[in-house]
């Protein structure tokens, strides 16, 4: 409750600047409405049917990549941490290919699998892989390698070791990659809806908004409902983590006091 009550105190604090800023002139209220007015029409494009299917469209674009980058990033990552060859000869693969902006992709990928919603869940696909799959990387080499090697004494296979000891070594590693992914793909599908211009979505509402008669209350307010639901996504996140790892919370906290 403390937390929350600090967030929304400084969120108070933001739109109360804001708002001061916009009456007293330092601002053009034409190009910057004060936040009454996109609050205003935050609360009715909610109440209105075709914006929720926007936002839905969104947010399933969103969780289908998440999903997909997740089963495509972790395999990757397990099994690129437990060979370091593999490792060591797709590295240079994966340093040029993780610099590439989504967005630079959209003309090829629009090419490739066309401008419907496949375009922005394969761009958020290829953004959310990389933090899922560098933190499983990372996460491998924190095991100790004396589990590993007692697993092999077992006679257990590679692959059993991997889904049996590595996995839940690694799961909250993960987890927070998982956590740094979903925020970027939601920033990726609602760009390429922007910019690609999609038939539905949150970013292909700013856009029809901005265009025309530029209307930069129903922006901003469109802005803001991105903003929620990336906030909301991400302390969903936080919390399932944290009900999930509990135990490896508490690990790190008594490793830290014994330190």
């Amino acid at each position: 409750m403390r937390q929350l009550t600090r967030n929304l105190a400084g969120l108070l604090g933001f739109l109360l600047l804001w708002e001061a800023a916009v009456r007293a002139g330092l601002v053009p209220q034409k190009f910057l409405p004060p936040p009454s007015v996109v609050l205003t029409r935050m609360v009715e494009l909610l109440g209105q049917e075709a914006f929720l299917r926007d936002v839905i469209a969104s947010a399933l674009a969103w969780a289908i990549a998440l999903g997909i980058a997740t089963a495509i990033a972790v395999p990757a990552g397990l099994l690129l941490g437990s060979i370091p060859g593999l490792r060591l000869a797709t590295r240079s693969i994966v340093e040029f290919l993780r610099p590439i902006p989504s967005v630079a992709l959209i003309p090829l990928v629009i090419l490739l699998v066309g401008g419907g919603p496949e375009a922005k869940i394969t761009l958020a696909v290829y953004a959310a892989t990389w933090p899922i799959l560098y933190n499983t990387i990372y996460a491998f080499d924190e095991i100790d390698p004396l589990v590993i090697d007692t697993a092999r004494t077992c006679g257990t296979r590679k692959a059993r070791i991997l889904t049996s000891v590595a996995l839940p070594h690694t799961a909250p590693f993960i987890f927070t990659g998982i956590r740094m992914s979903g925020a970027i793909a939601l920033i990726v599908v609602v760009s390429t809806e922007f910019v690609a211009g999609a038939d539905r979505g949150l970013g292909n509402f700013i856009l029809e908004a901005s265009s025309g008669a530029g209307r930069m209350d129903l922006v901003l307010a469109g802005t803001m409902v991105a903003g929620v639901l990336g906030y909301l996504i991400n302390e969903g996140l936080e919390r399932l983590g944290r009900r999930l790892f509990r135990w490896h919370a508490a690990t790190v906290a008594t490793t830290e006091a014994v330190s």
